[in-house]
């Protein structure tokens, strides 16, 4: 994707600018007056959503040739797939104007990946680095065109609650033990990036049925005053729509990406391995906002996690 034009810059400042305003302004409360500035921001930001509905359409089709073209539909966990599920969600990544920064390595190493859920932009961002599939909720299987796309490309649905959790744990058993990566979301639902949640671990048990490790990588939007981003999570009831309109008005925002050492499932029951996937995941992100953010969100004084080794 080429960079942005200088035009663009400048729409995306002026809609910024717009965004800002505060609802009782002088000017709000005179808009319907002809004012050659309200038709510039107007026409500015219907230009950035032409701009970024046109990168959409052009990135969705290229994954669907991407999927006719090398067949994955017809095997779609075959893990050589992985580095065209990587190559279209770097593509999104470009798309909704999101810089991915790695902080040490991402291992390749056969595991069960875990992160922190923040949006459903976590996809593009942690498959633009790791090689992985996804296991993903029911609800996304049904998404016009996007579940299609996500379907082919290996990605695993769950309904929540509904039992089905057994038998993709069994499913996610057998990948493993065939050196399948996949990586799911054990929060079971997005936060604002604060702090971990409450992490649900019976999926954890396939590690430990297939004898393969944990890996962890977390997640921080960072915004360009190097705070947390507010934006990007998909928290508070808003309405996936909604939430779609306020990425595609997003300024630049980078996505701060670390993966910590993998955990041995040896000896573990799922309770243990959860208790302490729990903790390694509150460290980690402790650790990792201390490194990224002017002002990090919590007061404890990290102790630097030991970095991922490449496999």
């Amino acid at each position: 994707m080429h960079l942005e034009s200088e035009q663009y810059k400048i729409v995306k400042t002026r809609e910024d600018d717009d965004l800002n305003w505060p609802e009782n302004s002088e000017y709000r409360m005179h808009s319907t007056v002809e004012n050659p500035v309200t038709e510039l921001r107007g026409l500015a930001k219907f230009l950035l959503y032409s701009r970024k509905i046109t990168a959409s359409v052009a990135t969705v089709s290229q994954g669907f040739y991407l999927v006719y073209r090398h067949g994955l539909y017809k095997n779609p966990n075959n893990p050589h797939n992985t580095r065209y599920v990587q190559y279209f969600c770097r593509q999104l990544c470009q798309v909704f104007n999101i810089e991915v920064q790695v902080h040490g390595n991402i291992p390749r190493e056969p595991a069960l990946w875990v992160s922190n859920h923040i949006s459903w932009l976590d996809i593009a961002v942690l498959g633009s680095a790791a090689r992985v599939f996804f296991l993903a909720k029911a609800e996304i299987e049904q998404w016009p065109v996007l579940g299609k796309l996500a379907k082919s490309g290996g990605t695993l649905f769950i309904k929540r609650g509904s039992g089905d959790s057994i038998k993709i744990r069994d499913q996610i058993t057998g990948f493993l033990k065939q050196d399948i990566p996949v990586l799911f979301f054990p929060e079971a639902t997005t936060s604002n990036g604060q702090a971990i949640k409450k992490v649900h671990g019976r999926i954890l048990g396939a590690a430990i049925e297939a004898q393969r490790p944990v890996q962890i990588c977390l997640i921080c939007y960072v915004n360009q005053q190097g705070e947390l981003d507010m934006v990007a999570p998909f928290v508070d009831n808003i309405s996936f729509a909604a939430h779609v309109r306020k990425v595609l008005e997003m300024p630049h925002v980078t996505a701060h990406l670390m993966a910590l050492p993998a955990i041995a499932t040896e000896g573990h029951t799922v309770d243990t391995l959860t208790a302490l996937v729990q903790e390694k995941m509150r460290e980690g992100l402790t650790y990792l906002q201390h490194k990224v953010l002017k002002t990090p969100t919590q007061v404890i004084e990290p102790v630097a996690p030991k970095p991922a080794m490449d496999a």
